[in-house]
């Protein structure tokens, strides 16, 4: 079976990985993913591999081309070390750039520069970030965003701003920031042309509530963030904009929510206050709805933002079903310490944590989402859980849980293979090898 791996030019190979499996939140031990036809065709217990890929494969199609058992007398063995793990492809819904390029400000060659090292990184799935910025520039780099979605290199856009509190801004710059705005909202859908996938606003805000109306109506989720909002107003927002998703996924116009809609929380913990225990804040209305199953939290658990016993918090009061991990990467990711942008900031990045000259502002973060997932398993999360908050739950979220985010068969073949310490060895995407030792 052992041939030289194909070039990613070469995507309908059919492969076999055997190592322990992790996805959907559960461990498998001495399993096997087989991928034909950019697909998973099996993915299970080894000892059922030959006669169940029989069954799998009489009669089925897979990404428009026909298999039968045979399908991997040929097939190239993909082999990992002693102690492999084999995960979905890891998903983003929060990231501004990488190798240096950034998605609010890069042109589109340089965008896709940036998607390519994301990809061959592990995150096979993504949403391009933006940030607060003029009008004219979010509509421009929404024109660029919106071509590279149409290829499937990205799944969408997620704007962070510009509809956020000027107490909480963080990185994002002040002077761009506005109350809702529903005309530049309706240009900035216009650009987006379906592609925008989720917003991130202050629900303080005058205009807000009808901000998240209009969010929904047009299949994109509201994601609470960057806001100084008291508990009371944080929590009716995300209730409302609960509601409001289930409405429009019900009535058929929100096809991008899935079967699992529900509003998100940008970056839990930074941009907003702090948990006080006579002024809860924001904090403690996400945490409730969040454990009670009403919403999904990003944490970004790259050690940086979150002290790694906040982030392990997190994970056992709410559970990892309610929580994305997210990199809210720039365009240092993958790249050594220097000045660099995020949309119209200088930020500059040293010892591996980027932030604004002066004040000191934490903007973005420089770790890819494997490293996100190693560095939350050790905090102490479990690897299951670390995984399916990379990958599932995200997907969810995104409405693809029926086509990435888990190792299933029919689900499109993006896979990671990590060793032991979660380093990277292995990644495929749509059934193409990207990643491999040597290449």
């Amino acid at each position: 079976m052992n041939s030289p791996v194909p070039s990613e030019a070469a995507p309908r190979e059919s492969y076999i990985l055997r190592g322990t499996m992790l996805t959907d939140g559960f461990s498998y031990a001495d399993a096997v993913v087989a991928v034909a036809g950019g697909r998973i065709a099996y993915a299970g217990p080894r000892t059922g591999f030959n006669a169940t890929a029989q069954a799998v494969f009489d009669g089925a199609v897979f990404d428009g081309a026909a298999f039968d058992g045979a399908a991997f007398d040929s097939a190239v063995e993909l082999d990992l070390p002693p102690d492999g793990l084999i995960l979905p492809g890891l998903i983003d819904l929060h990231c501004h750039g990488a190798a240096g390029a950034g998605f609010p400000t890069s042109d589109s060659e340089a965008c896709r520069d940036a998607v390519e090292f994301l990809h061959r990184s592990g995150t096979t799935t993504l949403l391009a970030s933006l940030v607060t910025a003029s009008g004219q520039e979010l509509l421009r780099a929404l024109g660029v965003l919106r071509v590279l979605a149409s290829e499937g290199l990205i799944a969408g856009v997620h704007s962070e701003g510009p509809f956020l509190s000027p107490a909480r801004c963080g990185a994002q710059n002040p002077e761009w920031l506005r109350n809702p705005d529903f005309e530049l909202l309706r240009e900035m859908l216009a650009a987006a042309g379906g592609t925008l996938k989720t917003m991130t606003y202050a629900p303080e805000l005058p205009g807000a509530g009808e901000l998240v109306t209009m969010l929904a109506q047009h299949g994109v989720t509201p994601s609470l963030g960057h806001t100084d909002a008291d508990a009371r107003t944080a929590a009716a927002s995300l209730t409302a904009a609960a509601h409001l998703l289930a409405v429009a996924s019900d009535a058929g116009r929100a096809g991008p929510f899935g079967t699992s809609a529900r509003p998100t929380v940008t970056h839990l913990f930074n941009a907003m206050p702090p948990l006080h225990h006579r002024s809860p804040g924001p904090v403690a209305a996400c945490l409730r709805l969040a454990a009670a199953g009403a919403i999904a939290v990003e944490l970004i658990g790259d050690g940086v933002h979150l002290d790694p016993e906040t982030v392990r918090m997190v994970f056992e009061l709410v559970g990892a079903d309610n929580i994305a991990l997210v990199t809210d990467s720039m365009a240092a990711t993958g790249l050594p310490d220097g000045d660099f942008e995020l949309g119209p900031s200088a930020v500059v990045v040293r010892d591996g944590v980027a932030s604004l000259p002066g004040s000191g502002a934490l903007a973005g973060g420089t770790a890819t989402l494997l490293e996100v997932v190693r560095r939350t398993i050790a905090a102490g999360v479990s690897p299951a859980d670390a995984v399916k908050a990379a990958t599932l739950v995200p997907a969810r979220i995104l409405g693809l849980d029926g086509e990435a985010g888990s190792l299933r068969t029919g689900r499109r073949a993006d896979v990671v293979a990590v060793d032991g310490g979660f380093g990277l060895h292995t990644v495929l995407r749509a059934g193409r090898v990207l990643t491999r030792p040597g290449i």
